[in-house]
């Protein structure tokens, strides 16, 4: 079997980086919060500082116009780009499919040739599990998928907490896009997702050393990806946003590790 890829997010200082080299993470995400506030140099420094040691850097940037996400990806030269929008699923006198998916396919197509060795990681919302039919989501996820895997690399699946049927998602952490929740999602559709695809999947939303194996071993994925999971705490134990916790990121890739070796054994 593949090793199983891990990515931490959200890393936005080169120190932080620094830190987390040589614990085994493949991949280490970074953010850019806006649009008017793309440029952040200590990002620059974290993408040319992996590149330079061989660990591949993921950016979200929350906007998606074509020409600001060049002018991103000229500056921080990043390996992989990774769109997490929280898309709308057509229902019955609504948009269709064409409609609400295509603007997205086109320009993960257009970035693709424009950027012929950037790869694309695209974030399929997943329900929590147990608040919805497994079996209809899963479908419906499913189509998402195929639509969107002949421009994407990799395929990143985040926990949603509305529902994902919903005229519009509300009471997500970060509005109209996917993750950081802390909650895992439906691992049923996951593991269904991952028979289905043949672009590699990466298994998100609330994996951490303690949950991490199971996950691995319920879902079967080519990855798995932690931010809340591995962030650290703050006096009340609430997690903080861009701060890791090395020792919880140590003890996650341990873990990955040991699942990897109990299902080659096995």
């Amino acid at each position: 079997m593949k090793p199983i890829l891990v990515q931490i997010y959200e890393i936005q200082d080169p120190r932080e980086a620094e830190a987390l080299l040589g614990l085994g993470v493949d991949h280490m995400g970074s953010v850019l919060l806006s649009r008017e506030g793309w440029r952040v140099p200590a990002i620059r420094e974290v993408t040319a500082l992996l590149a330079a040691e061989h660990v591949k850097s993921c950016l979200i940037p929350l906007f998606n116009d074509m020409e600001d996400l060049c002018r991103a990806l000229d500056y921080y030269e990043p390996r992989i780009l990774h769109f997490c929008e929280a898309l709308s699923f057509p229902r019955p006198g609504g948009p269709d499919v064409r409609r609400l998916w295509e603007p997205h396919s086109i320009l993960q197509e257009r970035l693709k040739a424009r950027y012929p060795d950037l790869e694309i990681m695209r974030s399929i919302p997943v329900p929590r599990g147990g608040k919805t039919d497994s079996a209809s989501a899963g479908e419906a996820l499913g189509r998402m998928a195929d639509w969107f895997a002949p421009a994407s690399d990799y395929f990143l699946t985040d926990t949603l907490l509305g529902n994902w049927d919903a005229p519009a998602f509300s009471g997500e952490p970060v509005a109209g896009y996917v993750g950081i929740t802390g909650e895992t999602c439906d691992w049923n559709i996951v593991g269904a997702l991952v028979a289905r695809s043949a672009v590699p999947v990466i298994l998100a939303g609330g994996i951490s050393p303690e949950n991490v194996r199971e996950g691995i071993l319920r879902v079967r994925p080519a990855g798995v990806d932690s931010c809340t999971g591995t962030n650290a705490r703050d006096p009340g134990g609430r997690p903080v946003r861009f701060r890791k916790d090395r020792e919880k990121v140590r003890r996650l890739v341990e873990e990955v590790h040991r699942t990897e070796r109990s299902l080659s054994i096995g």
